[in-house]
């Protein structure tokens, strides 16, 4: 908790969300806004990073390491999404999320199940 760091390790994901959305939706607290990451203003978007097209909520697998207590992926709100941000993909930018492409999450988003398994390395 608080680390902002990614945890590493085996997960699962836990839950898809936002199948159908236009290509740059914004979610927030995992709900479509119904506006596009270019139609958002600085002062809304502010200089983080928005949640936008698909998410991949992720479960840890491994107790102590990313599932139970202070370690707990799924608690922590940690996601594979897109962002508004693809300029930075590979900075590290996040607040532990993974971030992808608004064309490839969605790529990414139809070829996965709830329950498929994600090894993320340290």
């Amino acid at each position: 908790m608080n680390s902002l760091g990614t945890p590493c390790g085996l997960h699962e994901i836990a839950e898809r969300i936002g199948g159908g959305q236009p290509a740059g939706m914004v979610f927030k607290a995992r709900v479509p806004t119904g506006m596009h990451f270019s139609e958002m203003t600085e002062e809304k978007a502010g200089s983080g990073n928005l949640v936008t097209s698909r998410i991949l909520w992720l479960r840890g697998l491994e107790p102590g390491i990313n599932v139970g207590g202070e370690v707990d992926t799924y608690k922590r709100y940690v996601y594979i999404h897109g962002t508004q941000r693809e300029d930075r993909i590979g900075s590290p930018i996040s607040a532990g999320c993974i971030l992808m492409r608004n064309t490839d999450i969605i790529e990414l988003f139809d070829e996965v199940r709830t329950g498929d398994p994600v090894w993320i390395a340290p």
